[in-house]
């Protein structure tokens, strides 16, 4: 019976995070000062990727520049 309660309680606030997570979220994009950030300073929603080799070369150039 504890256990159920508990996760009960885990689920719920799992829940509640989400949502309030993405209210937030879509108040802030869809607010005159998120808009404003954005035209601005051009702030993207696209995450670069690197490779294992980009990050393994350059870190050679710069232990060989020592």
């Amino acid at each position: 019976m504890l256990w159920g309660t508990i996760l009960l309680w885990i689920v719920g606030l799992l829940i509640l995070y989400v949502v309030i997570f993405a209210a937030v979220k879509d108040g802030i994009d869809k607010s005159e000062v998120g808009q404003l950030i954005k035209t601005k300073y051009g702030v993207k929603d696209e995450i670069v990727t690197v490779s294992d080799d980009e990050i393994e070369n350059e870190l050679e150039g710069e232990f060989n520049k020592k």
